[in-house]
């Protein structure tokens, strides 16, 4: 399996993208924790474009689960909302169209965009189902075919995957996710063309989704960020999700997964992101962010 070559630009941003992330989330990282961190969280400082959890468009639905971590929309109500039922428990913030997840929205375009596939990448696709595979670190294009069985990531605790659909949709049955080596679920980012939807499994990545995230059952350890293409909802039924940025996770195992507890991240934390830049338009009077949709060239 052949990790991504590319010209000397690309290879800058995915450098920058690397770096950025083994910072925020290694063990050694010197960035804020405990209540600087939770003020950050909360769009103080510079942080307005980090701390959220799940991030979609227009709409956040919860049923019968739970979300640890702040929820965000980049539209407000209607049609942005954020809907909880049948129990499902999100401690964090809820932020429907306000500043910090505009902000945050806009720092995944831009993310969603740099690490697009672009013409000239050397990046074998990997098909099948990936059940039984392992991955070391690295850049790697997968198919669109469904997934499932157990694809295993090993790495050391500063080590970064970036997998990507690069065209169609993520889609997968009791399919899971396992770290070894030391690998933390925050240095893991799946950059989906369209939509994800997984049932009953168990991921531990972040997700940059051009459409949809939908699971049903199962679990997410990582940040749930749809709709780069301007059209994605986030969809949850019967799941356990623990954002990066949470206080609280259910870790990979590895005492040292700081991301998941809160600790040891820099001022981006996790998050695949830290530019304010915006691309949405507001309407004359100042109202409701324009849909920002956009993505990279393929």
């Amino acid at each position: 399996m052949s990790s991504l070559t590319r010209p000397t630009a690309r290879l800058a941003v995915v450098a920058s993208f690397a770096t950025l992330l083994a910072a925020a989330c290694s063990p050694d990282s010197n960035g804020p924790s405990g209540p600087a961190l939770l003020e950050h969280r909360r769009g103080g400082g510079g942080g307005a474009s980090s701390g959220f959890a799940v991030l979609a468009n227009a709409a956040v639905t919860c049923t019968a689960g739970s979300i640890v971590g702040d929820v965000g929309t980049f539209k407000t109500a209607p049609p942005g909302a954020i809907t909880l039922t049948e129990g499902c428990l999100i401690p964090g913030a809820r932020d429907i169209g306000g500043a910090a997840a505009v902000a945050a929205y806009n720092a995944f375009l831009d993310q969603y965009a740099a690490l697009a596939p672009q013409l000239g990448d050397n990046c074998p696709v990997i098909a099948g189902t990936l059940a039984g595979q392992t991955l070391t670190p690295g850049v790697y294009c997968v198919s669109a075919e469904a997934k499932t069985g157990v694809l295993t990531l090993n790495g050391g605790s500063n080590a970064t995957w970036l997998i990507k659909v690069p065209a169609g949709a993520l889609t997968g049955t009791n399919f899971s996710v396992v770290l070894a080596g030391g690998a933390q679920a925050c240095n893991v980012t799946w950059w989906v063309d369209a939509a994800a939807t997984m049932t009953t499994s168990a991921f531990q990545v972040n997700i940059l989704a051009g459409a949809a995230i939908t699971f049903t059952g199962g679990t997410l350890n990582g940040n749930a960020w749809a709709g780069a293409d301007g059209v994605g909802d986030v969809t949850f039924t019967g799941t356990v999700v623990v954002g990066c940025e949470s206080s609280q996770g259910n870790g990979n195992g590895n005492d040292k997964d700081k991301c998941n507890q809160g600790v040891g991240n820099g001022p981006e934390g996790c998050d695949p992101g830290n530019s304010n830049h915006r691309h949405g338009s507001n309407d004359e009077n100042g109202g409701t962010p324009g849909n920002p949709g956009r993505k990279g060239g393929h």
